[in-house]
């Protein structure tokens, strides 16, 4: 094993031990974390494929993906200390490049959005994400095509991100739509949507809703009110107007 390897794989260990809260020790996160296991195969299988092994290192990624439930496409590039937590059902494509300290969690999808048509064009062309240093996804958000997403950004459950995403902020909701900018200094957050206080992206626009929907109920009672007095008024006027005529015919 390469003094290169060893180093990568040793700091993506670390990794999983500094942020996994459920992770006693290193023995442990070695036999029994299935986003470890997808890692290190990752790591050997890109260094066969940088070789022109390829075929064996596709081969052993997909053993890797059998034993682990997570694809990582050997000619990705992903640094150091990376973290898979709960690794199931994640999906890292060909093109795709990962910075250093990134954190995934289950059902990510780093994947394409090209129609599964005339292949033949899109090969040797970016085609999968591109995501920064410092990165958290949570599970099963789909960061789609060849955008890029910012250092220390954050990615929300189940979010679906088709445009940049720019440095240190959260992105939430389909499509993704930025929800507050966050600081690097902030603890490390399992699931990737903040520090607990934040509000549905659309809970602004709903508020607004119901606001003028209540003032309307108000002009719409002030209104009947109006028709229901000058309806008084007329009633009264037309009694008037016929007492009027009675007396003028006596």
């Amino acid at each position: 094993m390469s003094k290169n390897l060893l180093a990568l794989i040793t700091t993506d260990l670390r990794a999983a031990k500094m942020r996994d809260p459920a992770a006693r020790n290193y023995f442990e996160i070695i036999f029994t974390y299935s986003g470890f296991h997808a890692i290190f195969l990752y790591r050997v299988c890109n260094i066969l494929w940088n070789i022109k092994l390829k075929f064996i290192a596709r081969f052993l990624s997909n053993i890797g993906r059998i034993i682990s439930s997570v694809e990582i496409h050997p000619a990705a590039k992903i640094g150091e200390g990376l973290f898979i937590d709960h690794g199931s059902g994640l999906v890292v494509g060909e093109t795709c490049e990962i910075g250093k300290n990134v954190t995934l969690y289950q059902h990510t999808t780093l994947g394409g959005i090209s129609p599964a048509i005339n292949s033949s064009s899109q090969r040797n062309v970016k085609r999968h994400p591109t995501i920064g240093d410092n990165v958290i996804i949570g599970s099963g958000a789909q960061v789609l095509g060849p955008v890029f997403v910012g250092n220390n950004a954050r990615i929300g459950a189940n979010a679906v991100v088709l445009s940049n995403v720019p440095d240190n902020v959260t992105y939430v909701g389909i499509p993704a739509r930025k929800l507050d900018s966050i600081s690097k200094s902030k603890d490390f957050n399992p699931y990737g949507i903040g520090d607990g206080k934040i509000d549905d992206p659309n809970k602004k626009s709903i508020h607004a809703l119901f606001k003028e929907i209540h003032e309307l109920s108000e002009k719409l009672e002030k209104m009947q009110n109006i028709l229901k007095k000058n309806d008084n008024i007329y009633k009264k006027y037309i009694k008037k107007k016929g007492n009027i005529k009675n007396e003028s015919e006596l």
